[in-house]
This record gives structure tokens, sequence and C-alpha cells, in this order.
């Protein structure tokens, strides 16, 4: 019996040096969750149960554990390297098999696929749709797409004017003061607006703003230093039309006007432009379109006090073609895409999994485990949400090995083997003296 306990003790001794040696080997691999070797002890028993004086048949192995506890973030400066600062796993799919993963060492494909290191399992995460909108709930491979991104025309101008009340009227009747865009005592201030057309084209918007009465101002609102549909304004036949723009005492915006159309509460809006060019002197159509929906110019934020006629920076919704020139990652795992036009669209988003039992999971190899019965179905979401970790981009999870202690448990091991077979030692002497008696 003594020779049977003394040889568990070494098989759990030596299993506990085989633990302990794989998590001092992994001290620096990405991701990497130690292990702890879990030991019981064995009695034998009888149908009746075990009696009050029996004796330990020695130990054995009842579990090798994961501690998925954190592991120290540490910064790489690689923008898909990715460490979970919390708790779940990356999803992983290799040709329809999914596997679960805190090591975020990623990188791109041929295809533009985001694979783990060796490529052979695709990142799996949420794709967006035509309008830049997150798809939660259906997991897709996630791919960087480096096409430019379209052009968009512009629909609408915003911006804060203020327009000084103490300005000098400009008496329009009088012939010298008949609106010219080149000469400035025609008009009181001049405020000039980048807009796109459909292909993509930089035009600039003037809008010439001319104190007509105490409470009333007229803005002319030019393209490319000509007519919204390319006429020359300099031409009698083709002289722009004026809004008027009607403020309160109080120098709060009341109404804006165009003729012959009625009055709008507070934008202005063009709906003939045709996108042109201007070559020495001559304008030509560019074969672009302006928006179907026309450009709309809100007017509501200008005001008539007594301070300096200023703009605050103007803002409108069109751009021009866009190429790719850097990704970001945020928190919550989504894939910001910077174009060289200064615009920002989402491509995609990570999804994280998460397991009732983490400790149920089976190890597979690579820094990576799967589902199994034990561990329970897996849940799946986007980070931050729930109990779900953040994403730390740029940084990866280091292994969550603890070397001080690992060496501490491997002299442990060390003299439990020494001292289990030094039983199986002294029990050989004790038969060899009974032996000998014989």
């Amino acid at each position: 019996m003594s020779f049977n306990i003394g040889l568990s003790g070494l098989y759990a001794a030596n299993k506990q040096l085989d633990v302990t040696g794989n998590n001092i080997a992994n001290v620096a691999t990405t991701g990497f969750k130690s292990s702890r070797a879990e030991f019981e002890d064995v009695y034998s028993a009888s149908k009746l149960g075990t009696g009050s004086k029996t004796v330990g048949n020695g130990v054995s192995l009842a579990n090798v554990s994961q501690q998925f506890t954190q592991g120290d973030i540490s910064n790489t400066g690689n923008v898909l390297d990715m460490g979970i600062n919390g708790s779940g796993f990356f999803v992983l799919n290799n040709s329809g098999s999914l596997s679960y993963t805190r090591a975020g060492t990623f990188k791109v494909d041929k295809d533009g696929y985001v694979t783990n290191t060796d490529g052979t399992s695709r990142l799996q995460g949420y794709g967006v749709d035509a309008s830049g909108k997150i798809q939660n709930g259906v997991l897709t491979d996630l791919r960087i797409d480096t096409s430019n991104l379209s052009p968009k025309s512009t629909t609408a101008v915003s911006s804060t004017i203020n327009l000084d009340s103490t300005a000098d009227v400009i008496d329009q009747a009088v012939a010298t003061n008949k609106f010219d865009p080149t000469k400035s005592a025609t008009f009181t201030k001049q405020f000039s607006t980048p807009i796109f057309d459909t292909q993509g084209n930089q035009h600039t918007m003037d809008q010439y703003m001319v104190k007509t009465g105490a409470n009333t101002w007229q803005t002319y609102t030019l393209i490319d230093g000509r007519n919204p549909d390319g006429s020359d304004p300099a031409v009698a036949a083709t002289a722009p039309v004026p809004s008027t723009m009607t403020f309160d005492t109080s120098g709060k915006l009341v109404s804006v006007s165009t003729p012959p159309g009625p009055v709008i509460s507070s934008d202005l809006k063009i709906m003939n432009w045709t996108p042109g060019t201007v070559t020495a002197g001559v304008w030509t159509a560019n074969g672009a379109a302006a928006s179907p929906a026309g450009v709309t110019i809100a007017m509501a934020n200008t005001t008539q006090f007594n301070a300096d006629t200023a703009r605050s920076i103007p803002s409108q919704n069109g751009y021009a073609t866009g190429q790719i020139t850097n990704l970001t990652i945020d928190g919550s795992g989504v894939l910001l895409a910077n174009f060289s036009n200064n615009q920002t669209k989402p491509i995609g988003q990570i999804s994280l999994a998460s397991f009732t039992n983490e400790q149920g999971l089976q190890p597979v190899g690579g820094t990576s485990w799967k589902e199994t019965y034990v561990s329970g179905i897996p849940g799946y979401d986007a980070p931050e949400t729930g109990t779900l970790g953040s994403i730390a981009s740029n940084s990866l999870e280091e292994s969550n090995v603890n070397l001080t202690n690992e060496l501490v448990d491997l002299i442990k091991a060390q003299s439990n083997y020494q001292a289990n077979a030094k039983t199986i030692s002294t029990q050989s002497t004790i038969m060899q003296t009974i032996i000998q008696m014989t």
C-alpha cells in the first residue's frame, strides 16, 4: 500500500512540475493565462462507506484550472495590436470553426481581412451598412476596406453670424451703391464657404451682406464669383437676386425671404446651381451636378447686435474624394478609417465573447480556447457593453504568470517529489528488513 501512496505522490509532484514549467515557459506569451494543478486525497471504501480509522490511498490530480486574471497592458505602437482591459475574449473564425483568445496580435492579409498571427483565423465583429451604421447582432469577418471614399455633394451649410447693428446703411437706390461683388463699397461684409458638387469638385460660395435699413439686411449668394446658374452677376439681365433678412428690435432674426418665393423662417435655399469652372473669365459647366435637394443655408443663428460683423467657422456636409490615411480603434472596438478629405468613417466593430464558466473552456493551443458543455454557450456583444471590457489599441495584454510565485512553486514541487521518493525508499528498506528476518 505504501508503494502506491508514494507513487501517487510522485505522479502528483510530477504534474505540479509540468504545470509550473509550462507557466514559466509562457511567461512572455501574449494573452497567456497561467494554470494551477489542483489535487485531492484518495480513500478506499466499501459499499458501506469508509471507517473512522481508514488510512488514505494517496493523492490524485483533480483538475488543472486556468487562472483568467488580468494581465498587464503594454504599449506596442501597432494599431492592430489590441488588449482587452477587463473580461471577454476575441472571436476567431477558421473556416466556420470558432475559437476564443485574449492574444490581440492581429494583422491584415492580402484580401484586407484582420487575422491572427499565423493568418489561419479571421477576427470576428460587426459590419457597417452603406451609411456607416454598425450592424450589431450578426458576426462577420472584419475587413479593412482601403478603397477611396466617394465624394458627397453639399446639401447643408450652417454657421453663427452677427451683423453689426451700428453699420452704415447702403442705399441701393443710388446707382453707385448698386451691388457689385468687385466693389467693396457696395456691400457691408463678405463670407466665403467651400462647397462640393456631385463629383467632389470644390467650389467657393460667397455671401455678401448689405445693410439696407435699421433692421433689414440683404444677402447676395454667388458661387465661384457667378450666379448659381453660372451667369455673370455683372450683366444687368442676370443680376443676382438678393434675399432679405428682417430682425426685430432685440436683434433677433424674424424672417428670410427670397423673391418671388414665400418667406422662409430661417433658411436660404439654392435650387438652380449648375457647377462649373471659370477660365480666363469664361464660365463652363464641368459635367457635375449639385445635390438634387439643393443647398440649404441655415441662417437661424444670425443676429443683429452691437458688435463687429463676424461669423463662426462654417460647417457643411459635403466633401471631395478621400483616400484612407490611417486607422484608429476606440475603446468600444469601433474601427475608424481616417481619410485624406478630413472625413472619418466606421468600417466595423470588434465583438467580444463571454462565458458563464471561463474555466470550462478547452485549451487548443495558440493561446486559444474552444467552447465546451461545461463552459456554457458564448454570449457576443460589443466591448464596454455590460461586463465586457474595453479595447486598448496599440497595446497587448501580457501573460499573467507571476514568475516569482512560479519559482517558489517549482521549489515546492521538487521538495514534494523528493519526499515522496523517500517514502518509497523507506518502504523498500522495511521490506528488505522483513525478508532478512525470514
